[in-house]
C-alpha cells in the first residue's frame, strides 16, 4: 500500500500512518484531503492534520484545519469547540484579526451561556500568551496581548491588574508616550 485510498476506514488510515514521522504523515494526509472522500473521513483527516501541525508548532496551518473541521461539523457544540481551538491557535500565532473572526464564528453558533464561555476562553488565551511572552522576556509582544485584553469586556479589577502590568512593561520598554496615555486614560 503506497498511498491512502478513499475507501479506507479511519482505523485503516491510522494503521497506514502508524510508524511514519509527523512530516511524512502531513504529506500523505495533505495529498489525501484533495481527493474525493466521504465528509466524515474528510473531517477526521482535517483533525489529524490539525493535531500534527500543532505538534510541529505550525499554529496558522493547524488553525485552518480546525476551521475546516468546524465547517464540516453538524453539531453546534462541535463547531464551537473547533472554532475555539482555531481562536486559541491564532492567539498563539499573534494573529488578532483571525482570532476575532474565529470568535465571531463560534459566537454565531452559540447560545447566551456558551457565548460567555467563548468570551472567557479567548480572554484566558490572551492572558496565557501574555504571561508566556513576559516569561520569555518578549515584553513588546506581551504588551500587544495586554492591550487586546483591555479592549475586551472585563471586570474593573481585571482592568486594573492589566493596566498595572502594561504600565510596568511600558516603563521597561521605554515607551513613555504609551505609559502616560494609559495612566491618563484610567485615572
Amino acid at each position: 500500500m503506497l498511498k491512502l485510498d478513499p475507501k479506507m476506514s479511519k482505523s485503516e488510515i491510522d494503521q497506514f500512518l502508524s510508524g511514519k514521522g509527523d512530516y511524512v504523515q502531513i504529506d500523505h494526509l495533505g495529498r489525501f484531503i484533495k481527493e474525493q472522500i466521504p465528509m466524515d473521513t474528510k473531517k477526521y483527516v482535517f483533525l489529524k492534520l490539525a493535531v500534527l501541525y500543532e505538534k510541529a508548532n505550525m499554529n496558522l496551518e493547524a488553525a485552518k484545519m480546525y476551521n475546516n473541521a468546524a465547517d464540516l461539523s453538524v453539531a453546534f457544540s462541535e463547531k464551537i469547540k473547533h472554532y475555539l481551538k482555531e481562536a486559541e491557535l491564532y492567539t498563539k500565532a499573534g494573529s488578532f484579526d483571525r482570532v476575532e473572526a474565529a470568535m465571531k464564528k463560534a459566537m454565531s453558533e452559540a447560545n447566551s451561556k456558551e457565548r460567555e464561555m467563548i468570551q472567557s476562553s479567548v480572554k484566558m488565551f490572551f492572558e496565557q500568551q501574555a504571561q508566556l511572552n513576559e516569561a520569555d522576556s518578549k515584553r513588546n509582544q506581551a504588551t500587544r496581548y495586554y492591550e487586546k485584553l483591555l479592549e475586551m469586556k472585563i471586570s474593573d479589577q481585571e482592568r486594573r491588574i492589566i493596566k498595572e502590568k502594561l504600565l510596568e512593561l511600558y516603563k521597561q520598554l521605554g515607551r513613555v508616550r504609551e505609559y502616560s496615555n494609559l495612566e491618563k486614560m484610567y485615572k
